[in-house]
């Protein structure tokens, strides 16, 4: 099953870390409810509310274009009755391109400008002095 942002799902917790809870989502998907996200408000300790074998109904946050990882919440949850229909959302947007492979060549281009643009700077700051 294909997963999107926004999307209700069921899942169980297989682990449970200081920063966060791990949920097997089915298959070998697996995802992350950032301590932040388990609960409104601030959460002294993250056992108070989640424990290893629980199932939870979760919203998907993000998912990682790259490395496959999904964002979980179930702050999200709190006070909006389950439903397995995505929410609305907006498209993210990114700052680069994973369809680019352009890496730093348009710094290495503009880099001899930037140079030559402080130099005249400085020389203007030392006339002025």
């Amino acid at each position: 099953m294909p997963f999107q942002i926004g999307q209700r799902v069921t899942g169980h917790i297989t682990g449970i870390q200081p920063y966060g809870a791990f949920v097997s989502l089915g298959g070998h998907r697996q995802g992350l409810i950032h301590i932040s996200e388990c609960h409104c408000g601030y959460v002294q300790d993250i056992h108070d509310y989640l424990k290893v074998n629980q199932e939870v109904n979760v919203v998907i946050l993000d998912i990682d274009e790259f490395t496959g990882k999904i964002s979980l919440s179930l702050r999200c949850l709190e006070h909006v009755a389950y439903s397995p229909e995505p929410l609305e959302h907006q498209h993210r947007h990114y700052w680069t391109n994973h369809r680019i492979n352009n890496g730093f060549q348009p710094i290495a281009d503009r880099l001899e400008g930037w140079k030559s643009e402080a130099l005249q700077r400085l020389d203007q700051e030392k006339a002025s002095s």
